[in-house]
């Protein structure tokens, strides 16, 4: 099941959790077509993925500051954390193996 995260909680679901494991965080807008897309991809690669890493999205509209904090330009964008810090960035609708094995590798 993916998380959702603001800019209130951000620093502590997201930078701090990913020094224990990988976060996926897919930024996104409800008016976007692409993101409507990614979304279903983003289900399933949280489920697959289990307990391995955090999966979750941030609603550009709702948290500004994080999507700024991290240079989100276009969406859907997907940035994967590791130890505090973006570890890969995807930019565009991205498919569920791409996903799963990227955090697989920085699992």
């Amino acid at each position: 099941m993916t998380q959702h995260f603001t800019d209130a909680d951000f620093a502590t679901a997201v930078i701090e959790a990913s020094k224990t494991k990988p976060v996926l965080v897919d930024f996104f807008a409800v008016w976007c077509g692409p993101c409507q897309m990614q979304a279903p991809i983003i289900e399933n690669v949280a489920q697959t993925i289990g307990d391995k890493a955090v999966v979750g999205k941030v609603n550009v509209d709702e948290a500004p500051q994080a999507a700024g904090q991290f240079g989100v330009m276009s969406i859907p964008t997907i940035i994967i954390f590791k130890d505090g810090k973006a570890a890969q960035t995807f930019v565009g609708v991205q498919m569920h193996d791409d996903l799963v094995a990227a955090l697989q590798k920085l699992a």
